[in-house]
């Protein structure tokens, strides 16, 4: 048994038609992972990582510890400076996870005093690590610059008070993007740091697929590569001094066991390998026949404008859009609901994640399945 107070949590979330539960192995059609280049099952990566652990001459399983103790092997500097270089940055800083590096960049770097300004959409590991910091926050409407420079206006920082502003250049419940070079504008105006997180552009959008933030320069951007990439970890792209802060005083980063070493060699080889896919051009005639589909069965007020691999369908209520999804689930597509409180009440939605290896007649025919269902 646990503790009367948080069997009333489940039985509200239960009530709520919200309650969470590990879903099983299956085969159905994928429209629903981050996989969107499928390099989760590329072969080339696979056989690759297993060639750089050779290489190095790397044959443990574990890191042995954190990489402040015995776990900073020689692929992480390796690995490390490819991404420098792949990204134009001065300095990358591997994390065990997207979630762990914004977790470990708003814990520490805001400090007393200073501002926070975040988009109300923001990931849920972007609020817990401001959530941990001892700046003052403050949200901002979705996307809503003009929303931002309001708020920005009514502070009155002192000399010392440094302004942070951190969004998304994809958002994943979303799909959509914010204006970056107006976002970019507004922080030298307010001589403010721009954090962007590019999880779910990485692989995506911009040239070579590296990204949204190409033309800006923010103050830190985060990559992970359990999405596109199809491996795990993250990354935080930034300057040696914030680099140097990081490593002390990130405590996700510090106190943690480092990534084993086949983590490290399967992003080396990932990373490798997305600067010559052909997987990316494919994504995009996907997404583009995608959209083309959603026109084409006036399904357009339904669905949030989108240029990336994520499209959401709204079907406001927990028990209505479970149903919708569960129906194109028996006809073999896996397209995942997305219940509140995830997202607000009434803007419950299903997400479809495009990737480059669903065929176009698969699109037409669970949009087809869509708009019988759902209309």
């Amino acid at each position: 048994m646990i503790p009367e107070k948080l069997k009333i949590k489940i039985d509200k979330r239960k009530e709520e038609n919200a309650l969470r539960s590990l879903g099983e192995p299956n085969k159905l059609v994928d429209f629903s992972s981050n996989d969107y280049l499928g390099f989760s099952k590329n072969k080339t990566i696979f056989k690759n990582t297993y060639k750089y652990l050779n290489n190095y001459n790397i044959s443990q399983n574990g890191a042995t510890g954190s990489r402040l103790l015995s776990g900073n092997y020689e692929l992480y500097t390796v690995v490390e400076k490819q991404l420098c270089e792949i990204y134009n940055s001065e300095a990358a800083l591997i994390f065990n996870s997207g979630y762990n590096a914004n977790l470990g960049f708003f814990s520490s770097v805001p400090q007393k005093g200073d501002y926070i300004f975040y988009d109300e959409y923001s990931h849920a590991s972007i609020r817990d690590g401001i959530s941990m910091s001892n700046a003052k926050a403050y949200k901002f409407k979705h996307n809503n610059l003009n929303d931002l420079k309001a708020k920005l206006l009514r502070i009155k920082p002192l000399n010392n008070n440094e302004i942070y502003i951190v969004t998304e250049s994809v958002f994943s419940m979303d799909g959509d993007t914010p204006d970056l070079m107006l976002l970019s504008k507004i922080s030298q105006t307010h001589n403010a740091h721009i954090i962007i997180d590019e999880a779910h552009a990485i692989g995506v959008l911009g040239e070579k697929a590296l990204g949204l933030t190409q033309h800006i320069k923010p103050f830190a951007k985060i990559i992970t590569f359990g999405k596109a990439m199809g491996c795990h970890g993250a990354a935080i792209l930034c300057s040696i001094s914030l680099k140097e802060f990081l490593i002390n005083f990130s405590r996700p980063f510090i106190y943690t066991t480092a990534m084993p070493p086949h983590s490290l060699a399967t992003i080396l080889s990932a990373s490798t390998i997305l600067l010559k896919a052909k997987e990316i051009e494919t994504l995009k005639q996907n997404i583009i026949f995608f959209k083309s589909e959603i026109k084409r069965l006036n399904l357009e007020s339904k669905f949030i404008e989108s240029e990336s691999a994520i499209h959401c369908c709204i079907i406001s209520g927990n028990k209505n859009v479970k149903l919708v999804a569960k129906a194109l689930q028996e006809k073999n597509y896996n397209v995942k609901p997305i219940l509140s409180p995830t997202v607000k009440k009434g803007e419950e939605r299903l997400r479809f994640c495009i990737h480059s290896y669903n065929t176009q007649g698969e699109i037409t025919e669970v949009l087809q399945l869509l708009a019988n269902f759902a209309t």
